[in-house]
């Protein structure tokens, strides 16, 4: 039996979302239907594969910043899925190891890689988006951590690095629950003032970081411009409106932050 053309079809070629999928009879073509069990498959993948922290850190270190490894209270995947309160906090060993590390003054930013919901991501964007970055912190100044690599953490982990390291803002790189078409997305969370007890609303999430999404220069400049404001305005969340389009040259970011 043929699959009938859904009329569809012209738009599906502009988005990696599940339309004009066709039919044969009253179900999907089979084709799509092994096309969804595949995307399935590899987002579990993405949430189960292991973090290889390791190879991260050298990755990190060849761009000339030094790594601290840690870990979050959450001591195993399977722990880390069902309890997601044990991965917004340090370990014992790794606060203690944070905080014998503390700087004397405050810096401006600290840096956390995390695995999050998909290693995936981290291991194929983290590093491209700090190399994209690295220009802006120099440019700027900015003062930065160590970058902080840690496993089996939530977005509120980094709250905690960001207070033991006296640091101005915190930003955590980590992986996206991963999506049917995106298992590989790469989430950044940029908080001021850092502290244990911040709630979402206090951060800017910049999502969907990856080659087929945000790429790594345009997420740069738009965390490099979040940044700067939250410096400025001393304030990070929902009363910080990305804005960082306006200043676009023909669509590419400008050699300097404005301001």
């Amino acid at each position: 039996m043929s699959t009938p053309r859904d009329p569809w079809s012209a738009f599906s070629r502009h988005t990696p979302a599940r339309i004009a999928l066709g039919r044969t009879g009253a179900s999907l073509p089979t084709a799509e239907v092994l096309k969804f069990a595949f995307a399935h498959a590899k987002a579990r993948d993405a949430v189960h594969t292991p973090f290889d922290a390791a190879a991260t850190g050298v990755q990190v270190r060849e761009l000339g910043f030094e790594t601290l490894d840690v870990t979050s209270g959450a001591v195993a995947r399977d722990i880390y899925l069902r309890r997601p309160d044990l991965g917004r906090r340090l370990s014992p060993e790794s606060r203690a190891a944070l905080a014998a590390r503390a700087p004397s003054g405050p810096i401006d930013l600290a840096l956390v890689m995390a695995d999050g919901l998909s290693s995936a991501a981290v291991h194929a964007q983290a590093v491209p988006f700090l190399a994209a970055l690295q220009p802006w912190i120099t440019q700027e100044g900015w003062k930065t951590s160590p970058v902080v690599i840690a496993r089996e953490a939530r977005v509120a982990l980094g709250d905690e690095v960001g207070a033991l390291l006296n640091a101005r803002a915190v930003l955590v790189m980590i992986g996206e629950r991963p999506g049917l078409s995106s298992p590989d997305s790469l989430g950044l969370y940029l908080t001021f003032q850092p502290q244990v007890g911040c709630s979402d609303a206090q951060r800017n999430c910049i999502s969907n970081v990856r080659v087929d999404g945000l790429s790594h220069a345009a997420a740069a400049f738009k965390l490099a411009w979040l940044l700067k404001e939250a410096f400025r305005r001393s304030l990070t969340g929902v009363d910080l409106k990305d804005e960082s389009d306006d200043f676009l040259v023909e669509g590419h970011p400008p050699l300097r932050l404005p301001g």
